[in-house]
């Protein structure tokens, strides 16, 4: 990977299916990716959006109205199953463990989605490949 970020739609998941790539081929632990942060959405605290993944899986921690949204986006990815949802009594949000099995590519238009519809990002948001 010769790149780390991407506002551009188009640009943003061709950089995410770079680094599933880049993950896969260097057998790397996970790939985090994260999104711009916005205060009006985010809060003045709260970190900015984040999606980790790990061979199959992606990890991600919501609010209860992320949580909704969560589920509906999986509907629409029949390769996608929700397989855990973490919940600890000192957390605010739960954590979220999709299994997810398919080509780079289509992992790639999942996460992208995940940023615009599950964390309410623009169309061009930004985007950063934090570890591979």
């Amino acid at each position: 990977m010769t790149r780390f970020d991407a506002d551009d739609p188009r640009e943003r998941r061709k950089l995410f299916a770079e680094a599933v790539t880049a993950h896969r081929t260097r057998a790397s632990p996970f790939l985090t990716i994260e999104a711009e942060r916005n205060p009006d959405l985010d809060g003045e605290d709260a970190p900015a959006p984040w999606l980790q993944f790990a061979e199959s899986t992606f990890n991600l921690d919501v609010t209860e109205d992320e949580l909704d949204r969560v589920n509906t986006l999986v509907n629409d990815f029949p390769e996608c199953r929700i397989d855990e949802l973490e919940s600890p009594e000192e957390a605010e949000g739960t954590n979220v463990r999709i299994t997810a099995r398919s080509d780079a590519n289509r992992l790639a238009a999942f996460a992208d989605r995940v940023f615009l519809e599950v964390y309410g990002r623009d169309e061009d948001y930004r985007a950063w490949v934090a570890a591979v």
